[in-house]
């Protein structure tokens, strides 16, 4: 259980933080950096959820309990990052991001995409409120899978698959929920190739 009694401990006034081992890093390590995009990401999914009902009127309850469940998981996977497996014995057993919730995200990509119609040309983000809310999300996860995919060629014992595999597919998830979002694609801003030329 965490508790929060004090906010501030003065602790990382040297530039450090502390990691889930105890162990101090510098704020501009590669881990740090991981996992705190990690938590900008989730920030971006708190606004989409208060902007959902903005979405042309869609249905959105099925879309709201996907990123409650998505933001829950990207507390356990910051915490994942934020715990590096070295071998050393802990006093607890780290939170680690497992295959069930891999797949989970891969239903409910399928579960949204089979009401989208195909696409033919990439998508400008945009459209509601909360489209491209989402756009912005898939961005910063793609940014935190690849300071992931950076970090796991630097210390591969020390980040697990299912990490690098989870931000992946959280990525092409929140594509297909922006597009289910902006009116099941009717929204949806396609890109004109050479337009303004």
């Amino acid at each position: 259980m965490v508790v929060l009694n004090k906010i501030y401990t003065r602790q990382g006034d040297d530039g450090t933080t502390a990691l889930g081992t105890g162990e101090r890093r510098p704020k501009y390590d590669l881990r740090v950096e991981a996992y705190g995009t990690v938590d900008e990401a989730n920030a971006i999914l708190g606004v989409v959820r208060s902007s959902l009902d903005l979405a042309l009127g869609e249905p959105i309850e099925a879309v709201d309990g996907m990123l409650a469940r998505i933001q829950n998981d990207l507390f356990d996977l910051g915490a994942d990052l934020a715990c590096p497996d070295d071998g050393t014995p802990l006093e607890y057993e780290p939170l680690r991001i497992l295959h069930s919730q891999v797949e989970r995200l891969e239903h409910d990509i399928d579960r949204l995409n089979k009401e989208l119609s195909p696409l033919r040309s990439f998508i400008l983000p945009g459209g509601t409120t909360a489209g491209a809310h989402l756009h912005l999300a898939r961005t910063v996860v793609r940014r935190a899978e690849r300071l992931a995919v950076s970090l796991a060629s630097h210390e591969p014992q020390k980040v697990g698959a299912p990490v690098i595999e989870y931000l992946n597919r959280l990525s092409d998830f929140l594509f297909v929920a922006s597009r289910w979002v902006n009116g099941k694609g009717e929204t949806d801003i396609l890109w004109v190739p050479g337009k303004n030329r």
